[in-house]
């Protein structure tokens, strides 16, 4: 693929490319989407290797890519997007919280963050806004990263976001949820020995001794970000 340009239009209208592992959620962008005059979905996926396989074949405008996808994370999907294509325009649409993921989804190469819990309005001006070359986030998480940037810093040392790879997050909050290793793997397109691996790790670097204790901190750690 080209580096640049690095998008497609028909009639003057920005292509979007939609990767989500579920189809109502992309069904239900399309429809909103489509309804922009300036807009309109030119193919999605489910899954990473689908998107990129796609992507290459018909490269669209923006990309709007989940963080939670099966096999490859949507963070592992972006910075695999940016290497092929660095000039594509990318944003997050997830239900996972910003302050857990945009600092790691910017840094990887998207331009935005958008929850799926906010108004549909707000999905459309940031799809413009990325689209222009803007970077577009909540005014809350702005404001968060200008903070650390004054102060000469990225993620307070020791925190989950700073510690654990992109992979080992993923994990560990599914722990959180009460998911076992083997339905992990099943999730994520591992082997059970490799969620094997990256439980270990996440022991090690938080300094747990034992599955009990880290099954339960994780169930602590989901239950204050889902309470914000």
């Amino acid at each position: 693929m080209s580096a640049s340009p690095c998008g497609s239009s028909a009639a003057g209208r920005a292509g979007v490319f939609i990767v989500d592992d579920h189809p109502v959620v992309r069904k239900g962008l399309a429809l909103l989407i489509n309804q922009e005059q300036d807009l309109y979905v030119c193919g999605e996926a489910e899954d990473a290797a689908a998107a990129l396989a796609a992507i290459e074949r018909n490269p669209p405008d923006i990309v709007l890519v989940d963080i939670s996808l099966p096999g490859v994370t949507g963070i592992d999907l972006i910075r695999q997007i940016r290497a092929r294509c660095p000039d594509m325009a990318i944003l997050v649409l997830s239900m996972m919280d910003e302050s857990m993921y945009a600092e790691r989804a910017l840094r990887a190469g998207a331009r935005g963050y958008v929850m799926k819990q906010e108004a549909t309005d707000r999905l459309i001006s940031a799809i413009h806004g990325v689209l222009r070359g803007e970077y577009c986030l909540s005014g809350e998480m702005s404001s968060r990263l200008f903070r650390q940037v004054a102060a000469g810093k990225a993620d307070p040392a020791g925190s989950l976001e700073a510690c654990l790879s992109d992979r080992e997050l993923e994990v560990f909050r599914r722990l959180g949820h009460g998911m076992s290793t083997r339905k992990i793997a099943a999730d994520l397109h591992l082997s059970v020995k490799t969620i094997e691996s990256h439980r270990e790790n996440i022991k090690h670097k938080l300094g747990i001794r034992n599955a009990t204790k880290l099954v339960q901190i994780a169930a602590q750690w989901v239950q204050r970000q889902e309470l914000g």
